[in-house]
């Protein structure tokens, strides 16, 4: 990393093209009624939706580019569950049941037996219940592109055509854009296990099973020479999908499983090729039940990455930037606050947007930061929104990069 810039990148999803996302509105389902059919045509559109893309990051500033998870269906222009729902289409054994983990019955949690609840009997949605059942609200879960499966026998990866796809669109991306490097996104062993399991024996074996599973992704980014991003919001957002509240210490054990399972997945893989998102849900709701940074900060650090990507712009996780005071990054590792937001159409100011690249930079120093978005913006904001936020942070990146050289000249 030099000096003399601030790296820019953002949490992987950008918003789709029209013509991408009604190409995917058309595809068949295979006959398990989940699994999208792909063609020589769709193929072709998106690889020139990924390399087009690319070139539309650099011109707006962003310097480690990504494809947009443009590979990952969406089929309606709000979604937000494609870079989840992207792993049923590359795993066997799975099929739709009776089973589906936002509409199921809750589930009731108690001291030292820490159990997800469904979606919708989470905390956040049922004390703002009339607000999100208001269509006038402003808060809106999108549709997804495909329907939720379970477990109904072992599962086994059967992505390596979908992946191989994906690098080789954003490899051509990268290489028209004349630009050295970019990432992938790839889903968390504890975030794919919140489908159903009817088949393995326990929560541990299903997390563990997914590990062995998506360890085949994020072996074949890597050895293509990209960088790949763990989406794991689960670390964060479970704890609002545990009711009632459980305390911090249960949460924290019931954590360190997944955490221990990602490390299992990524073992031997290069530190330096390896980023991790967290997040507390990038849908547009109150967040007032979120589990504060500073309980599970040290949990992100345990995983086996070499940078770490989390919310620090909006106005629930801002006041965060405070816990590196006190905590002591690992040597070699960087951060990738997110200093533009996926939760407002208020596009930041780049003066802002320097002021919270400045900020870490003075904890952690302007060598260990990389400027990023809190999440995804596809799927959440109107395209022309999102192209201004990454602009507005590419621009805040190259204030910051100047003021912290005078600063430094100054010393």
């Amino acid at each position: 990393m030099t000096h003399d810039h601030i790296p820019t990148t953002h949490a992987g999803s950008l918003p789709r093209t029209p013509e991408l996302i009604a190409a995917n509105a058309a595809r068949t389902f295979a006959a398990d009624g989940f699994t999208l059919e792909r063609t020589p045509e769709f193929e072709a559109l998106l690889t020139g939706a990924v390399v087009d893309l690319v070139q539309r990051q650099k011109n707006l500033g962003i310097t480690i580019p990504g494809d947009g998870e443009y590979g990952k269906a969406m089929s309606n222009a709000l979604d937000y569950g494609a870079w989840w729902t992207y792993s049923f289409q590359r795993t066997a054994g799975l099929e739709l049941t009776e089973f589906n983990p936002i509409t199921a019955g809750p589930v009731r949690s108690e001291p030292g037996n820490v159990r997800l609840t469904s979606f919708a009997d989470r905390r956040d949605w049922t004390r703002f219940a009339a607000a999100y059942s208001d269509p006038e609200s402003g808060i809106h879960l999108g549709r997804n592109a495909t329907a939720f499966p379970s477990a109904t026998g072992p599962i086994s990866y059967t992505g390596q055509a979908a992946l191989a796809s994906d690098i080789a669109n954003l490899k051509a991306g990268l290489e028209a854009a004349d630009l050295a490097t970019g990432f992938i996104t790839a889903l968390s062993p504890g975030s794919a296990s919140r489908i159903g399991n009817d088949y393995y024996g326990s929560e541990e074996e299903f997390i563990y099973a997914w590990a062995d599973v998506l360890r085949e992704e994020y072996k074949a980014i890597v050895e293509a020479g990209l960088v790949v991003q763990i989406d794991d919001p689960s670390i964060a957002e479970n704890w609002d999908q545990i009711n009632p509240e459980p305390s911090v210490e249960d949460y924290r054990r019931f954590t360190q499983i997944r955490i221990e399972a990602l490390n299992y997945a990524l073992r031997g893989l290069p530190e330096d090729q390896v980023r991790f998102h967290v997040c507390w849900g990038s849908w547009h709701g109150p967040h007032a039940t979120d589990i504060e940074f500073n309980h599970i900060v040290d949990l992100v650090l345990g995983i086996n990455a070499g940078a770490y990507s989390f919310e620090a712009a909006n106005v629930r996780h801002e006041h965060e930037w405070a816990i590196w005071r006190g905590k002591r990054l690992p040597e070699g590792k960087i951060l990738i606050p997110g200093v533009v937001s996926h939760a407002t159409n208020v596009v930041e100011h780049p003066e802002l947007v320097a002021q919270r690249i400045e900020r870490f930079a003075g904890l952690v120093g302007r060598e260990n930061i990389i400027a990023g978005t809190d999440c995804g913006l596809g799927g959440r904001i109107h395209p022309d929104i999102a192209a201004a936020k990454l602009e507005s942070l590419g621009q805040g990146a190259r204030i910051a990069a100047g003021n912290l050289l005078a600063g430094a000249s100054l010393r």
